[in-house]
């Protein structure tokens, strides 16, 4: 199995424990000051872990462009949290869940508008499948 295909399908895991460990956090707090703390303890493990392999070092490395898209980045994802948190607060988790993965749908539009990736008939179909489970999960 190539290495992305394993990093992805830990990162869809851990994003499951997300929504499962933040639903249950945020049933008596705000969801704003949740997400902060979640932006504060993800930052603080990810400096220590760039320390323990010695990553920092090459944060001189980095090109402007490259660190403006890195920030861009990283307001995109406070939004993304700040309304998924919002979100998770108020609806249930597995509705939430599935039209937070609507961002699979977006991610391949926009791909493919601004970087020039192709949308191949299997892309097109899984927007298609991904939108439609999306609006299954959610209705009543």
């Amino acid at each position: 199995m190539a290495s992305w295909i394993l990093f992805a399908l830990l990162s869809a895991f851990f994003a499951a424990l997300v929504a499962i460990f933040v639903k249950i956090g945020v049933a008596k707090i705000d969801s704003t000051l949740a997400a902060t703390i979640k932006a504060m303890v993800t930052a603080l493990f990810l400096i220590v872990v760039s320390l323990m392999f010695g990553k920092i070092k090459l944060f001189s490395t980095i090109d402007k462009r490259a660190f403006i898209f890195i920030v861009f980045s990283g307001i995109a994802g406070a939004l993304s949290w700040f309304f998924y948190f919002s979100a998770l607060k108020n609806g249930p988790t597995s509705m939430v869940a599935a039209l937070d993965k609507l961002s699979v749908v977006f991610v391949l539009i926009l791909a493919f508008l601004f970087l020039k990736e192709g949308l191949t008939w299997q892309a097109i179909l899984g927007i298609i499948l991904i939108s439609i489970g999306a609006i299954l999960m959610v209705i009543k």
